[in-house]
């Protein structure tokens, strides 16, 4: 029999996340650049490398200024949280050591670790929490004897509710644990 299992949870670096780092760092730039454009056609003549010859520096060039800025940081944001991965970690249950580890990176700084550990003894049942709706929920909790729930999924796109389930039903059969949310 297999003694541990490791379930790994992935982070900031998903494809959708790259998709829009990129996207918003181009779109963001291009506008920075149209607003300068627009800015220094007040000096010079034919500066224009985009052909934007109907936009005037104010308002539009100076709102675009202002957007283009915004959305270069948005995506450096982005960029800073995918190249430090924020939310990914992984789950690990050994029966060999009768420990859970929850391990997660965050932002760097001196709390960037969150590792949780739990005695398997301590826990109580795995929980299922799905909620419907505009933003839906598909959780998978761990619930310990004093009614503390530490969440096990990752946070972003919701799973399926058969992949959330049979995750649960396979944590919870290897914990040789009740099971609770599923009907």
């Amino acid at each position: 029999m297999n003694k541990i299992k490791k379930d790994k949870i992935l982070g900031s670096r998903r494809l959708s996340n790259y998709w829009w780092a990129a996207t918003i760092l181009i779109g963001g730039f291009s506008f920075f650049l149209i607003g300068i454009e627009s800015y220094l056609e007040l000096y010079f003549n034919n500066v224009s490398v985009f052909h934007h010859h109907n936009i005037l520096f104010l308002p539009q060039g100076a709102v675009m200024i202002f957007y283009g800025m915004t959305g270069v940081l948005t995506s450096l944001f982005l960029w800073y949280t995918i190249i430090f991965d924020v939310g990914g970690g992984y789950n690990e249950f050994n029966h060999s050591t009768g420990i859970i580890t929850i391990f997660r990176l965050g932002f760097p700084g001196k709390n960037r670790v969150l590792k949780l550990q739990y005695k398997i003894y301590e826990v109580s049942s795995i929980k299922i929490n799905i909620q419907e709706g505009l933003s839906p929920k598909r959780e998978i909790y761990l619930k310990t004897k004093d009614r503390r729930q530490i969440p096990l999924t990752k946070v972003g796109e919701p799973l399926s509710i058969d992949e959330i389930e049979n995750k649960a039903k396979e944590i919870a059969s290897f914990l040789k644990i009740k099971l609770e949310g599923v009907t």
